[in-house]
């Protein structure tokens, strides 16, 4: 999972990084990059103006490499999008709202070309993490571009092995749960209370599902947000802007664990959005899920909620805050509760939706 960390940390971390000489041509060489504009062409909304962004963090739930056995769930040949994040940041780089968008989300994905250059159709209806399993990430772009109506300016994706890399490489972070959670899915295992947790029970924590809340997709989101936070208040904890040799090792666990947009695949370009976040700590995000209800046609799939949904998108489409439409309804915490026994009853969670006891199928 997240992959998330990457907005938390770039602000931190590459600004005291982006030195010249090897430590530069090293971090530029671990980062891998998409070109999306080349992919996606000129169809797409147009660009953001006024000093206002947007970037899509994804994490996918590959299973290459030192992905393999990382984080339990089926291991298999292909990836999808299991967290997606919109962060949009406003003209003035004061603020930043960040919306998640839950995988099983049923949305309208349009036709897509894969990297290999294999073509699939546009589908009416299909899972939101369908995107990226079927056209990688230029698909996924494409897919929440056309939900949201605004252009992705960057796209950001971390994989398993940086995320838990990059936990242990700050010396782990601080959570808390209200309730005990035992997932043997995702392997973790944790009483109620607080705990400090390695690179390994960080990446089970963001991603536990069947072991919080009602196992549907929204309690994970509520992990996920927290895990933003607590990342955020570690790495300003640190210190290591005085410290060098911790700054370079972690910069270098942070670029070999990156994908994104070529126009962010440097070091420069990372330390200029470095600068330009550099002002946005976590009181000054506001993190909401999109509003969903239960999909009619599944119970085990979700629909944006209207007319909130759409009240969302062109509150940030005009560079505005998140409507109270959408923070009045927001669970108060989808993963505060115990999760129901797996008997396929279904039941409602705080946020208006009715979910099975395990959610959508499929992967973790």
């Amino acid at each position: 999972m997240l992959r998330i960390a990457v907005f938390t940390a770039i602000g931190l971390l590459l600004v005291g990084a982006g030195a010249a000489g090897y430590a530069y041509w090293k971090l530029n060489g671990n980062i891998r990059s998409v070109d999306i504009d080349t992919q996606l062409g000129p169809g797409r909304p147009p660009a953001s103006v006024g000093g206002a962004f947007n970037i899509l963090l994804l994490g996918s739930d590959s299973r290459a490499g030192a992905n393999h056995s990382l984080a339990g769930g089926a291991v298999g040949d292909t990836a999808r999008s299991d967290t997606a994040m919109v962060v949009h940041v406003n003209r003035e780089h004061t603020t930043a709202s960040v919306i998640s968008i839950p995988r099983d989300t049923l949305v309208a994905r349009p036709a897509c070309t894969a990297p290999d250059g294999t073509s699939t159709p546009a589908l009416r209806s299909a899972m939101f993490n369908s995107a990226y399993e079927v056209g990688g990430p230029a698909c996924a772009v494409k897919t929440t571009e056309q939900l949201t109506g605004m252009r992705m300016d960057h796209f950001v994706e971390v994989d398993f092995a940086g995320f838990a890399g990059l936990i242990d490489a700050i010396g782990g972070v601080d959570v808390t749960t209200t309730v005990d959670i035992s997932d043997q899915d995702s392997g973790l295992h944790l009483a109620a209370g607080n705990h400090h947790l390695s690179g390994t029970q960080a990446l089970a924590f963001v991603r536990t599902r069947h072991g919080v809340g009602n196992g549907s997709d929204l309690g994970r989101i509520e992990l996920q947000q927290q895990m933003v936070k607590s990342i955020m208040k570690q790495i300003g904890a640190l210190g290591l802007t005085s410290n060098p040799a911790h700054l370079w090792s972690i910069a270098d666990k942070l670029t070999k664990s990156m994908t994104t947009d070529s126009e962010l695949a440097s070091v420069s370009a990372l330390v200029g959005l470095a600068n330009t976040l550099k002002g946005i700590g976590p009181d000054q995000m506001t993190m909401v899920t999109l509003p969903v209800v239960s999909a009619p046609s599944d119970p085990n799939r979700v629909v944006p909620r209207t007319p909130q949904a759409g009240q969302l998108w062109a509150a940030l489409q005009a560079d505005g805050a998140v409507p109270q439409s959408v923070v009045s309804i927001q669970p108060s915490n989808p993963a505060d509760s115990t999760p129901s026994p797996s008997t396929g009853t279904a039941t409602r969670t705080p946020g208006g939706a009715t979910r099975s006891p395990v959610g959508a199928a499929g992967r973790e």
